[in-house]
């Protein structure tokens, strides 16, 4: 055998390999030679079923392949040629000849051909077919936005705009949600099939016309069947009612004329027209056999049909959207009820009183767990509540509700602010022992029980102000000139808590035309140097103005502050009480001064026009009041009487002892004094001073 025998034997065997590799591989091989022609290629290349290779070779590769972006592409190859490195599993997009409207994906790798003497002889490429791994993969990181992005807030209409923003552009040219009205309330949604009278609130919708860009909203002059937030039962029978009737998606391959459903619906008919829409699915949102509402998508500007693959996609993000709905539902439903339990627990109005005026400000008006209260007591005197119990919903406001209970009772008691506090604490204290007790699996059980509380109580004829708080508390005085005075209240532990350490009070003057700013937790106005720049400006022209003004002034003052604002918060302005309707007297400490107290009030009641038989009962209660304090007590002996909101008497004398209500029997030539007072007054009490004590007792008000 000569030598070139085993050549010529080399170069058919390698002929007849090259051969059947372009005939047989599964991949698509390409021969391009320098000007990037196609020398050869094997039918296995994607798109070579509707051309022959015939019909390629000697064309530039970019101009039959349809690429999405043959400018990179082109540019790519040629990188390769003119002397870069091999590029290996490159993407890219193109639309074949037999399918313009779809978009298929290549993986190409490129490497260049050199003869042993390193001449450029031309580019191999190796190109396969990964349209359904990049769609799958596009499908994957749609739910993966889909569980990012929807459900975010615990909102209906935002959860609903979030799934709008998420679909569109990716899967489909416009989108739309309707929901059932009454989950937007927070009722509970209906169980399917849904009724056809169920009204359906059109909740997003986003459609790629006039911009298609991310921003929401975009495409809101896009055609549409109804405006957002119309609410309409839906006509039928139509894909739309049928999805919501049997709970099953509906694809609609080619929405063209002959569709007998779409008379059914004109409106919903003539903006798939206007729009241009060919291909509809539509798919319900259920959670549990129960309706929450209907998604709907249509392709205007991508060609292809919606196909099984596109069903499982909606029907997978249609789940999560549902259950971030029915959260959202099931928040609202326990929203509205605690808001409703609060107002229900809160005064309808501040009690009224000629030397103060009050308004309350709730921030959040709603979360359940904030309360204010004034409390009428005893020497025309009113307490001034604020607080808030730490958490939110309907527990919060049932905790709140029992806690102003107590201190309603307690100041009926004319307690100290200091002690009050105490004696709340003790409630508080005792209602986290309960909740502890409350099986581990109930979330209660870990939600530890504290509230923040401030209490004051103003004296408008000594014109003091006396304040406690647990927490930390805060009170400013504006005065009648504009200037701002931040008082030092004592912080206390939240109540509820372990902390034993005891409240403290404070006491301090307060000038007539001022107000003050009571509230629960710090204010962020208060800087460093002790003023409150950011309420001086609202407060500094308060008198004369409307307090519900001055309320609304001092919330754009707090919400112009980076720090977190208060939670509650009460306004009160001081006014001059008459002194007209005051009457007090120095008596001296002598069994003849009961005549001489009785004789004082009748004239003094004579001046304010009290009919006679209050009058008679006034004197009866001024009589045993001053004897028991010219028996038991010790002088100084004082006696005022007050025509306020009730006729109040008053006797203070310099002891301490307690006066006790008796039942005499009837042998007893004493011991009646104080329950004949009982049974004249609507109220009677004691109330403790530094120097003594106060018997008071209250009786309906004279007329006028």
């Amino acid at each position: 055998m000569t030598q070139s025998e085993p050549n010529a034997h080399r170069n058919g065997a390698e002929a007849a390999m090259l051969n059947a590799l372009f005939s047989q591989s599964p991949v698509g091989l390409h021969l391009l030679d320098r000007e990037l022609r196609v020398v050869r290629v094997n039918t296995a290349a994607p798109g070579m079923r509707d051309v022959s290779p015939q019909e390629i070779v000697g064309r530039r590769f970019d101009e039959v392949y349809g690429l999405a972006d043959a400018d990179e592409v082109l540019a790519l190859v040629r990188g390769v040629l003119d002397g870069g490195g091999p590029v290996v599993g490159h993407l890219v997009r193109r639309h074949g000849p037999g399918d313009p409207d779809r978009e298929h994906f290549n993986e190409v790798s490129v490497f260049r051909l050199e003869a042993p003497s390193g001449e450029v002889l031309g580019i191999a490429m190796a190109v396969v077919e990964v349209t359904a791994r990049e769609e799958g993969r596009a499908r994957e990181v749609l739910l993966e936005m889909t569980r990012e992005h929807v459900g975010r807030t615990l909102d209906v209409l935002e959860t609903c705009q979030e799934l709008v923003d998420v679909l569109v552009p990716r899967v489909a040219d416009i989108a739309v949600v309707e929901v059932v009205d009454a989950v937007l309330r927070g009722d509970h949604p209906p169980l399917a099939p849904l009724p056809p009278d169920v009204p359906l609130r059109r909740a997003a919708f986003r459609s790629t016309a006039g911009g298609g860009g991310t921003d929401a909203g975009a495409g809101a002059d896009a055609p549409q069947a109804h405006p957002l937030g119309d609410v309409r039962a839906l006509p039928g029978p139509t894909p739309y009612t049928q999805a919501l009737s049997d709970l099953r998606p509906r694809a609609v391959a080619s929405l063209d004329e002959d569709l007998p459903w779409l008379a059914a619906d004109p409106a919903r008919a003539r903006a798939i027209r206007a729009a241009g829409a060919h291909t509809l699915i539509t798919a319900p949102l259920t959670v549990r056999d129960t309706v929450l509402g209907l998604i709907s998508l249509y392709r205007t500007r991508q060609g292809e049909p919606y196909d099984e693959d596109d069903v499982s996609l909606l029907l997978q993000v249609a789940d999560h959207t549902a259950l971030s709905i029915d959260n959202a539902r099931r928040y609202t439903r326990e929203h509205t009820i605690a808001a409703t339990v609060q107002r229900q627990l809160l005064p309808r109005r501040p009690s009224s009183h000629p030397a103060l005026e009050t308004t309350p400000l709730l921030l959040p008006p709603d979360s359940g767990g904030q309360w204010y209260d004034t409390i009428p007591l005893s020497g025309a005197r009113t307490g001034l509540a604020v607080g808030g119990v730490v958490g939110r919903g309907l527990h919060a406001a049932a905790v709140m509700g029992q806690l102003r209970t107590v201190v309603r009772s307690l100041a009926a008691f004319d307690v100290e602010p200091d002690e009050l506090l105490a004696r709340l604490n003790d409630t508080a204290t005792f209602l986290a022992a309960e909740r502890a007790t409350l099986p581990t699996a109930d979330p209660l059980h870990r939600q530890a029980l504290a509230a923040r509380f401030a209490y004051a109580v103003y004296d408008p004829l000594t014109l003091t102000c006396t304040v406690a708080g647990a927490g930390s508390p805060s009170l400013v005085v504006v005065h009648a000139d504009g200037s701002t005075e931040v008082r030092n209240v004592p912080a206390g532990s939240l109540l509820g808590s372990e902390d034993k350490t005891p409240f403290a009070a404070t006491a301090f003057t307060v000038p007539e035309g001022s107000l003050l700013i009571l509230c629960d937790t710090p204010l962020p106005a208060l800087v460093a140097s002790g003023d409150a720049d950011a309420l001086r400006r609202p407060a500094e022209r308060h008198r004369g103005r409307p307090l519900e003004d001055l309320r609304d002034d001092v919330l754009y003052a707090l919400a112009g502050t980076a720090e977190p604002g208060p939670t509650a918060l009460l306004l009160a302005r001081t006014h001059p009480f008459p002194a007209d309707r005051v009457g007090v007297w120095q008596l001296p400490d002598t069994p003849t001064v009961v005549a001489t107290a009785r004789g004082l009030v009748r004239d003094r009641l004579a001046d304010w026009g009290v009919e006679r038989e209050t009058a008679h009962d006034t004197e009866l209660i001024v009589s045993e009041l001053v004897t028991n304090a010219v028996r038991y007590g010790s002088p100084p002996l004082e006696l005022r009487v007050i025509n306020d909101r009730a006729l109040t008497c008053e006797v203070r004398d310099g002891s301490a002892s307690t006066p006790r209500l008796r039942h005499a029997s009837v042998a007893d030539e004493g011991g009646r004094g104080l329950f004949i007072v009982a049974q004249l007054a609507q109220a009677w009490g004691t109330r403790y001073t530094p120097e003594g004590k106060i018997i008071w007792t209250e009786q309906n008000p004279p007329p006028g």
